[in-house]
Parts: structure tokens; sequence; C-alpha cells
């Protein structure tokens, strides 16, 4: 790892934790007075969920542009200048980093054995791509599913205040919610998975070695399960919330699959 993404790593990691602690609470009170009402449990995953749609934001929309206009990246997706692609994934973590923290000194309420599991694996994988600097396009590719994450943790400020969930702002919020997630998650999987397959048999793939071309397939088949799943969750619940269907059910199958994002939202595998 050069200096520079180590640099970015520990910058990410401390201004995560100085968002959280320092900048969340004040910021938090400004937008909604309901804020300073929660119970200390909620204020901490309040505070954690913003930091986790700060981290979203600018990972997520960072891949865009990276997308859209780095050539190279884009001209060779394993082994393409991955400079920029660096960059993200050393701000991704940073925040994974932050978080496995965060797990650690409140674990009697927000400690996860799944979450952490969950980080050192994306922290192993996220490791080929800073040392060796492979699948800079495919890395890319999957922190896009960032943009999905401030639509989920929106409804978990929503459900923290207290918001009936036929609200406009509640109904709106999961539409938008089912239409980004499967937008990010679900209708990339096509083009994913054919630039994918182009790369089987060159050069390039075999360079990769036997370690790194399983480590990338595997997770990416489990992820893209995974994925599946919860769009079927997601979607069903939406349709039962846009037709009033359910009553009682409903309610009960929609706090079951919040149990989805339960503690804070994790989407940083690829």
């Amino acid at each position: 790892m050069e200096m520079r993404e180590l640099t970015v790593v520990a910058g990410s990691f401390v201004g995560f934790q100085l968002l959280f602690s320092v900048a969340s609470p004040p910021l938090s009170s400004a937008i909604t007075p309901g804020y300073g009402r929660l119970p200390p449990t909620k204020l901490t995953e309040w505070n954690s969920r913003l930091v986790s749609t700060v981290h979203a934001l600018i990972v997520g929309l960072f891949c865009l542009y990276i997308l859209w206009y780095d050539d190279a990246v884009n001209a060779n997706p394993v082994w393409g200048d991955p400079s920029l692609v660096k960059l993200n994934v050393a701000i991704t973590c940073g925040y994974l980093l932050y978080d496995l923290v965060l797990l650690a000194c409140n674990w009697s309420t927000m400690g996860d054995s799944f979450f952490v599991c969950h980080h050192l694996a994306a922290l192993y994988a996220y490791g080929y791509v800073l040392t060796r600097g492979v699948l800079p396009y495919f890395a890319n590719f999957r922190l896009i599913s960032e943009l999905s994450t401030p639509f989920v943790n929106q409804r978990w400020f929503f459900e923290a205040l207290k918001y009936p969930r036929s609200h406009r702002l509640v109904v709106l919020n999961g539409v938008a919610m089912a239409v980004v997630f499967f937008l990010v998650r679900i209708a990339v999987m096509p083009s994913y998975w054919a630039s994918v397959f182009a790369t089987f048999g060159t050069p390039e793939f075999e360079r990769l070695g036997l370690g790194a071309q399983v480590a990338w397939i595997t997770s990416c088949i489990a992820l893209d399960v995974l994925n599946i799943i919860w769009m079927y969750k997601i979607t069903r619940g939406c349709y039962k919330v846009l037709t009033g269907r359910g009553g009682r059910k409903v309610k009960v199958e929609a706090e079951a699959s919040s149990s989805l994002d339960k503690k804070h939202t994790n989407n940083h595998t690829d």
C-alpha cells in the first residue's frame, strides 16, 4: 500500500470518528428536536447511521464519476490504472475500521459478529485493490451499491422519530429505497457479470492468480444472492404499504425486514 492510500485510510478513520462524536450531535439537533429525546442507545445508532449516510454519498458519487470518466479503468477492468479507485477504496477502508472500533466500544448494544466478519472480509478483499491494484473496475462497480444506503438509513431515522408508516415521507422514502436498491444492485447485474465473463481466459485474468480469482467470484455470487433476497423483501413490503394490505401482518413483516439493516447498514463487501 502506498503512503497516499495509507494516509487516506487514516484520515478517513479520524474524520468519520469526528463526524460521529463531534459534528453529528449538534447537526442532528438542529435538523430535528426529536434527536434530543432519543435514549442513549438510539443516539449512538443515530450518529452511526448519519456517518454511514455521509460515507455512502461520498463513495457512491465518487464511484459514478470514475465509472463515467476514468478511461484507464474502463479500458482495462482487471489491471487498469487504479489510482482513483484506490482512493475511494481507502475511504471505505477507513470507514470500516472506524465502524469496527464503534462496534467494539458499544458491543453490548450494537455488537454483532456478522458485521465483524463482514467488515474483516471486506477489508481483506479491498486489500487486493490497495496492495496489488487489481480489479479496479469491478471494485468500483460494486461500491456503487452504497447509493442505496442513505434511503435505508432514512427509514430507520423515521422509525426512531416514530413517524407512522403511512406518513407520506415514509412512503416516498420507501418507494425511493426500492427503486434505487433495484437500480444499483439488481439492474446492474447483467452488465456486471457480462464484464466478468469477458475477462475469463484472458492473460489479465490469469495474472490474478487462483486466490484473487476465487475471492472475487465467490464473494460476488454470495453478494448477489443476498441482494436478490433483500430486493424481494423490500418489494413485498413496499407493495403492501402502497396497497394497504396485510394489516397487523404487514407491521410484523416490516419490523422483521428492518432487521436486515439492524444496528447499522453495511454494504461494503464487494
